[in-house]
């Protein structure tokens, strides 16, 4: 099983064999601690339970102290699903530590992420639209979206349409990146390009769904 929970530490750069600068983001992934086995029998699916980032016991609840003590893990903040395909077998037991070997560089993964939340934002910096003429007696109106409905037929807005709202804040998955580094002794992993999210933010790795490696 492949997959693993991870913080965004932040972007830099380094540079390849041919002396080129390459942007990477560096992600501590792991350790991980398998939480739990989920079977078809019992479940009704196979998935993989993982944890992620110690914390203190006081911090959760009785009922999560539970489901980790049952495997003798220490208490950890972050839990989530890995999915495993129909016949696939389960490789990892409860209780078992996942490291960030499991991936090796040059592998492509995809990363999942919370973007940035925006908070409330308008039509030209959520969807890319131009402002309005600033003559012709327009003074107060430059960055509004224009009109938004018809006339009498069909006499409403269509849903779906581009306005202004909320902006951010959702999760993003950016697919095949490249792993860079790997450093096994720091827990850390460097990937090509950015990633979703602030500095601190949680993300999920896991291996390129869409990968065009033979």
């Amino acid at each position: 099983m492949k997959g693993m929970i991870g913080k965004k530490v932040g972007m830099t750069q380094i540079f390849d064999e041919q002396g080129n600068v390459v942007p990477v983001t560096v992600i501590e992934a792991g350790p991980c601690y398998v939480t739990q086995v989920l079977s078809d029998d019992r479940d009704g699916y196979k998935a993989v339970q993982l944890g992620f980032g110690e914390t203190k016991p006081a911090r959760l609840t009785k009922g999560q102290l539970g489901h980790l003590q049952r495997n003798n893990l220490p208490a950890l903040k972050y839990l989530r699903e890995f999915r495993v395909k129909g016949d696939d077998a389960v490789d990892v037991e409860e209780g078992a530590e996942i490291k960030v070997d499991v991936f090796a560089a040059g592998e492509l993964v995809d990363v999942i992420g919370t973007s940035k939340g925006r908070g409330f934002a308008g039509t030209i910096k959520r969807h890319n639209f131009s402002r309005g003429p600033k003559t012709h007696g327009q003074s107060d109106r430059e960055r509004s979206p224009g009109s938004i409905g018809m006339c009498a037929s069909p006499g409403r807005t269509y849903k779906g349409k581009r306005m202004g709202g909320r902006m951010g804040n959702d999760r993003v998955t950016i697919q095949n990146l490249e792993v860079a580094v790997i450093d096994v002794e720091k827990n850390l992993l460097a990937v090509k390009g950015s990633i979703p999210g602030a500095n601190g933010g949680i993300v999920i790795i896991r291996p390129a769904r869409k990968s065009q490696q033979h």
